[in-house]
């Protein structure tokens, strides 16, 4: 059903701190369930617990298990700022769609922030600001333009000229965009205690189990697995990330790239003021965060192809570009690799992901196309989800629907 890929290669940074294990049961039989969802990554974890908290009964699978697919590579930056600027994307989709889209990435952002907190879940969470760095996409001049933009949209951005930002931050460049509200946190540890949460209210976990097909009546889906059990739902959901499912997900414009990352040793007094998420108005762009230990994560260096043994055969000498560019960057650290890894992930060219019901297939929905916004579009992933399969139609719903 899937086209399979080998989604990360190397050691992600997040295997350097322990993660709740997840339990999974073996799949001996046919079962029924309200909705059945395929992929127990930060997707997959998001959505079970939204549903369950709605009151429905769900079963989650997984072809490798819980946690370990793409979910480990991601660097966590959870932003609301979209990879397409506000700017930008007014030029693409209209003004009114993109503030929309703007404004939901901000609420999910926030949404996110208060779930956590309700339920406890110990993933490292800090509220950071961040620092839109001016690049070759958008010089200084362009970025007071998106500053602008977002205030109109009623989206706070503070502009800060070269001598501002050299004086508060300690960076050399020609300009940057202040930002507040967005989140570093633990992919794993999120992940997990989300999982946790709906094993709580009565979620089954069935793991290692492969979905070949799905067979759709006008009252219930029927999902065949590889080893001969079905699992009957009112409602599947697909949440298999970047490995993209044949013969149900309409054409569209989405695709794989590849991207590197690296993460240094601990070194809490080299970091700079703030601890801002920092990310530049470039293609490609090198994106940077701490973590709570003081460690750097450092990515970028993307590059259009989805080809796991090219992308793995430059992991040592994109690690090495990416470690000279934070060095420019910020001198004082020592950005030698700790850790280093490369990953795929998909992309769209408004920087908007696909979610929702997949059209002439009322009771499959799915969520796809998140590019370097994965977390925050997981949690909008969410919210869209269960308001569908609950009855209700999310406001938002048609900025991110599927093309008909």
């Amino acid at each position: 059903m899937t086209r399979k890929l080998d989604l990360r290669t190397g050691r992600p940074v997040w295997h350097a701190y322990r993660a709740p294990s997840v339990p999974t049961g073996k799949l001996t039989r046919d079962i029924r369930t309200d909705v059945a969802i395929v992929g127990m990554g930060i997707s997959g974890a998001l959505i079970a617990e939204a549903l369950t908290d709605a009151g429905h009964a769900v079963v989650c699978i997984d072809r490798r298990g819980p946690l370990l697919g793409s979910t480990a590579a991601t660097t966590a930056l959870v932003q609301f700022e979209i990879d397409q600027p506000l700017s930008k994307l007014a030029g693409s989709i209209g003004r009114e769609q993109a503030e929309r889209a703007w404004r939901r990435s901000r609420l999910a952002v926030l949404n996110l922030r208060t779930r956590v907190g309700e339920l406890g879940i110990r993933c490292n969470m800090e509220t950071r600001s961040s620092l839109y760095l001016a690049g070759d996409v958008l010089d200084a001049p362009a970025l007071r333009d998106e500053a602008e933009a977002r205030r109109l949209a009623g989206i706070h951005a503070t502009y800060l000229a070269a001598s501002e930002l050299q004086d508060q931050c300690g960076i050399r460049r020609q300009g940057a965009i202040l930002s507040h509200d967005n989140l570093a946190l633990d992919p794993r540890k999120l992940t997990a205690g989300l999982l946790h949460r709906a094993l709580e209210c009565k979620a089954r976990f069935y793991a290692p189990v492969e979905a070949v097909s799905i067979q759709t009546g006008r009252e219930e889906a029927v999902v065949v697995t590889a080893e001969g059990p079905t699992i009957t739902a009112g409602h599947v959901v697909l949440a298999t990330g970047y490995e993209l499912v044949a013969n149900l997900i309409p054409a569209t414009d989405h695709k794989i790239i590849s991207t590197w990352a690296i993460a240094t040793k601990p070194q809490r007094q080299a970091l700079w003021p703030g601890r801002h998420l920092i990310w530049e108005a470039s293609d490609p762009y090198l994106y940077l965060r701490a973590t709570a230990d003081g460690r750097v994560i450092c990515g970028g260096e993307d590059e259009d192809f989805a080809d796991e043994v090219r992308r793995d055969a430059l992991i040592a000498e994109k690690s090495d570009r990416i470690s000279a560019k934070l060095k420019r960057l910020f001198p004082r650290l020592d950005a030698k690799p700790a850790f280093a890894w490369a990953g795929s992930f998909g992309t769209t060219p408004t920087g908007l992901p696909y979610i929702g019901t997949i059209p002439g297939h009322p009771r499959i929905h799915a969520a796809m196309g998140y590019g370097g916004n994965g977390i925050t579009y997981s949690r909008i992933a969410a919210e869209i989800v269960s308001a569908g399969i609950s009855g209700h139609r999310d406001a938002d719903a048609d900025l991110f629907a599927f093309p008909r």
